[in-house]
């Protein structure tokens, strides 16, 4: 059974968290590093997927400003997108070599892993023909958008579990005029803990992979990329 290392490093600034995706992205590529999943939640952001049309985003940049939210286009699929605090963001840094070489199917694996949390929860959570995601009641409570390279994984999915929903007022979210958006806060009425919903999704992640998951503290986390980093560095220098 393959093992994984999970982590959860809080509150990030979405560019950073971008660049260490590509860290983590190279250092598996060279089989430096086990299988991760990396839970976050991000400062407010609007991302714009490769298929994405920035029309979709209806603020002005004033507007963007007045409430503190960045805008980035990136690599991975998809359309727009908004993150933020009480959104939990994964991003699974897998080799599908370790698992099955169909991009689709792991789609709908992550679809899975959401549905299954939500159930947990006593949510009933559906996916919806012809849109990737996950949705409850007709409202998106679940985007995802990948990037494969070299059967590499990176980028994957935003759970709305406490967020604040308001920010999607800003764009047409996934390029999806007639749906809506909803959240976990929104469905049950209440908060619910960050710390609760990573454990779910992470014991769900484990079903669905056939893994093992090591949960790591972020500070233990981010000394063993700088080490890896570091070791990477100087073979390189030691070549040069």
């Amino acid at each position: 059974m393959n093992k994984i290392i999970s982590t959860y490093i809080g509150l990030t600034d979405y560019k950073e968290t971008w660049d260490l995706q590509k860290e983590l992205f190279n250092l598996k590529c060279e089989n430096k590093i086990p299988d991760i999943l990396l839970l976050n939640e991000h400062e407010n952001v609007y991302t714009v997927g490769k298929s994405g049309n920035g029309n979709h985003l209806l603020a002005e940049e004033n507007e963007l400003r007045k409430v503190g939210a960045k805008v980035y286009y990136n690599d991975r699929g998809g359309d727009i997108t908004y993150h933020g605090p009480g959104q939990i963001v994964g991003y699974p840094i897998l080799d599908l070599n370790h698992y099955h070489l169909d991009i689709h199917k792991y789609l709908r694996d992550i679809e899975e892993i959401l549905i299954l949390t939500l159930k947990d929860l006593g949510v009933e959570g559906t996916r919806n023909d012809g849109y990737t995601g996950v949705w409850v009641a007709g409202d998106k409570i679940a985007a995802i958008g990948v990037k494969v390279s070299r059967w590499i994984t990176m980028h994957g999915f935003a759970f709305n579990v406490n967020t604040d929903l308001s920010y999607f007022d800003r764009i047409i979210p996934c390029g999806i005029f007639n749906k809506g958006v909803t959240s976990l806060k929104e469905i049950l009425g209440c908060g619910i803990e960050i710390e609760k919903v990573n454990k779910i999704i992470i014991k769900n992640f484990e079903k669905i992979f056939g893994v093992i998951a090591e949960h790591i503290d972020a500070e233990k986390f981010f000394n063993i990329i700088n080490e890896k980093s570091q070791k990477e560095d100087k073979c390189l220098q030691e070549k040069i």
